[in-house]
């Protein structure tokens, strides 16, 4: 920063109340990567716009900006009167760029003066928080206002008491967060990331805002849409009320006054809508509504807010249990959005940013997203609200990938679930909770459930997604959805007499755009592909692979690893800096199971639907077992595939295999090939865990880890020189098991080109 930009900063902070700036004054920090937007941060207003669409008002004032700030420690002073250290730009995370301190500290004080506006006189001041991560002190004139914990709601305080006169008032928050080293709801934060696991937001990460009320206000509103009656009834909580006041609720459609409707507050009242707009992804119709409170001709209060017509349930449709969308089926396509930044980590630089990740994911034929163990701000909603993207909405898990995780803080989290909802529940956009990811930090499932499904019973409720069935089989059909994680390829999880069956991840398809990765070494993806045109290609096979599902074992959604990269992992649709990676009208084509679907012709069948016939050993043959003249007599026959009944995904069970390793050997003639044709040959498997493919003796195909499903995959070039059209071939597997479910099948097909819409 130049002198001059510092004394103009300097001047607008000292006109807005804030103390003089410290010796060490603000300044951005340069993250390895930024998207386009970090440029276009004010660092005087940042994210300006109004935080709480759902229930706003015309007066208000933003504080967000640059504070005063430094690090702090246990039994610290509060720091009353005494300019801090640094400073920091508010709301950005403590680690992040943008913040302008880009560090980490688990505890840390934040300073700042304000004036309330002198139009404001006689008024109740209202401080908010749109959400500090985790626990936080507010101090106002050197007295403490009170305690919040939770890192992902929002809270408030009436400062009134604790105003003094007129001119500055003093707005200290100290706050502490543990990250790891607690048992609290944190998602996929942690000090030392890595792999699936990134970098933590400490601090303020939301908007701070004041605003004036009367005495009697509107404290929250609870709106409950039903098409099925054609109504939508409304609470309008309030506090300081009497018998004679009243509330008069204005619903418009656009600018066309529905309905005008005059009732007691704190209580529910039904408005009927005639002919009603619905909302659907793709006609995203809301209706707002303008709220008075008041006692005769005197108004207190005036808000506003919006509401969708909108169902969203489990039902029959095609003989299975399916999510529905008012009444009727649609299948939810969505990637996973875990709403991380390289500049701002969980706060976007502007709301210009957070709109645009909604906009893409609606261009690439979208019209479902998977918040991923996090909690947006409330503009967020807004937008998918406004431009029609229906949201699976996770509660952070109170811990994580680590090991020796600290103990469950169970109270934290059920009072987490009881926050998200109520805070979340008048969203039209969310049409569904979920509970835990993949058994993470799960406790408690069927209680935990049941809270939910009482806050809310309006939504399906996920217990776990990817998390499987309890040894308990009662607690694993809890909840409305049975939900299956499969890497790479899509997997559908068994048959349901009354849960919907998703697939609440699967893809993962890496591809690194150099110059757009966090670092330029540890990037990874679940697999990996090397052109834009080879992720489009697997992606369209992946959705081949999901409507057959869809047809033949009911499922109902679907959810692809993920809209963009994050830190180090390469899986986006688009990189960190939201660079786009492919043709997002391909994607969308894909989604919409059409076109760029490819067709595979089967050449050598697996046992997917029809048990194969292979020889078999579960003894490490000695000798060029691979070869095409090895003597394999000795050996057993039996059929496909090969495993145990308790894997998930896998074709017809033939042999019992649950030992450590297993070798096969089978030959086949794929017929008479054109040298094109032969270059298109792909393997087709299904492998858990590692897994050695040979032709004629020649290794075609090696893969370590597992999959959920079946995947196609390209033949090495050695291994389809090796084929013999028209003639007699060998193939000879080898597979590897150390742990869980386990199953193996091979085939070969001949990847075809997609067909044009």
């Amino acid at each position: 920063m130049n002198k001059k930009s510092s004394l103009l900063l300097s001047a607008t902070l000292a006109a807005s109340g804030l103390a003089a700036l410290p010796s060490h004054a603000w300044e951005v920090k340069k993250a390895p990567i930024e998207t386009q937007w970090a440029s276009k941060v004010n660092p005087q207003k940042p994210l300006p716009d109004y935080p709480r669409p759902q229930l706003t008002r015309s007066q208000w004032l933003n504080l967000n900006g640059i504070w005063e700030y430094q690090s702090g420690s246990e039994g610290d002073a509060t720091p009353v009167g005494k300019k801090l250290g640094s400073e920091i730009c508010v709301p950005y995370p403590v680690e992040s760029a943008l913040s302008g301190v880009m560090e980490h500290h688990d505890r840390v004080w934040y300073r700042r003066n304000f004036t309330v506006p002198s139009s404001w006189k006689n008024k109740q001041l209202m401080l908010n928080f749109g959400a500090v991560d985790y626990e936080s002190e507010v101090f106002i004139n050197g007295k403490s206002v009170g305690v919040h914990k939770g890192g992902y709601v929002p809270f408030s305080y009436d400062v009134t008491p604790y105003l003094k006169g007129t001119g500055p008032q003093e707005l200290i928050v100290r706050v502490f967060d543990p990250t790891e080293a607690g048992g609290q709801p944190r998602g996929k934060q942690v000090t030392k990331p890595g792999g699936i696991m990134y970098t933590p937001t400490t601090g303020i990460w939301q908007t701070v805002w004041i605003e004036p009320v009367a005495k009697s206000a509107v404290t929250s509103l609870r709106i409950i849409p039903d098409i099925d009656k054609n109504v939508v009834r409304i609470t309008v909580n309030a506090n300081n009320t009497t018998d004679k006041s009243r509330v008069t609720l204005k619903v418009k459609d656009i600018n066309t006054v529905v309905k005008t409707v005059t009732a007691a507050p704190n209580a529910e009242i039904e408005i009927p809508i005639e002919n009603p707009k619905l909302w659907t992804p793709n006609n995203p119709s809301l209706y707002s509504v303008d709220i008075t409170l008041g006692e005769g001709k005197t108004t207190n209060d005036r808000v506003s807010s919006y509401f969708g017509m909108r169902k969203t349930s489990v039902g029959m449709s095609g003989g299975f249990p399916k999510l529905l969308l008012n009444n009727k089926f649609v299948f939810q396509m969505g990637p996973l959005d875990q709403g991380f930044w390289p500049e701002g980590l969980y706060t976007a630089p502007t709301d210009e940013a957070l709109k645009y990740d909604i906009e893409m994911t609606k261009k690439f034929g979208f019209n479902m997203t998977r918040k991923h163990i996090k909690i947006e701000p409330a503009r967020w909603y807004y937008w998918a609200d406004k431009l029609g993207l229906m949201v699976w909405q996770d509660m952070p898990s109170p811990n994580s990938y680590i090991g020796n995780p600290p103990p469950i803080d169970k109270p934290a989290f059920e009072q987490e679930v009881n926050d998200v909802i109520k805070t979340l529940w008048n969203a039209p956009s969310i049409v569904q909770w979920v509970i835990f990811n993949e058994q993470q930090a799960r406790h408690d499932t069927e209680h935990l459930v049941s809270v939910a499904k009482q806050l809310d019973p309006y939504r399906p409720v996920n217990r776990d997604s990817g998390g499987g069935n309890d040894a308990d089989d009662r607690e694993g059909k809890v909840g409305d959805i049975d939900d299956v994680h499969s890497y790479p390829p899509p997997a559908a999880p068994g048959p349901s007499p009354d849960q919907a069956i998703v697939c609440g991840e699967y893809g993962g398809i890496g591809y690194i755009i150099p110059g757009h990765t966090l670092r330029s070494q540890d990037n990874w993806g679940y697999t990996t592909v090397k052109s834009a045109k080879e992720l489009e290609e697997l992606y369209g096979e992946f959705a081949g692979i999901l409507k057959r599902l869809h047809d033949e074992k009911g499922l109902s959604a679907a959810v692809y690893t993920e809209i963009t990269d994050v830190e180090i992992e390469s899986n986006g649709l688009m990189t960190y800096d939201r660079v786009i990676k492919c043709d997002p009208a391909q994607i969308a084509l894909a989604n919409s199971f059409k076109y760029p679907i490819p067709q595979f012709k089967e050449i050598v069948a697996t046992s997917e639907k029809e048990s194969q016939t292979w020889k078999y050993t579960f003894t490490q043959p000695t000798g060029a077992w691979t070869s095409i003249g090895f003597d394999d007599s000795a050996w057993q026959t039996g059929p496909g595939g090969f495993g145990t009944a308790n894997t998930p995904g896998i074709g017809k069970l033939g042999t019992v295999w649950d030992g450590s390793d297993i070798w096969m050997r089978r030959t086949f003639n794929p017929g008479n090939l054109t040298p094109a044709e032969l270059q298109k040959l792909v393997i087709r498997d299904y492998h858990d865990e590692d897994i050695e493919v040979y032709i004629n003796g020649v290794l075609a195909y090696k893969q370590d880890g597992y999959v959920s499903g079946y995947e196609s995959k390209p033949l090495t070039p050695e291994g389809l020189t090796a084929i013999v059209p028209g003639g007699i071939n060998t193939m000879a597997v080898h597979c590897k098991q150390t742990r869980g479910g386990q199953y193996i099948d091979v085939g070969i097909s001949l990847r075809q080109p997609p067909k044009a819409p």
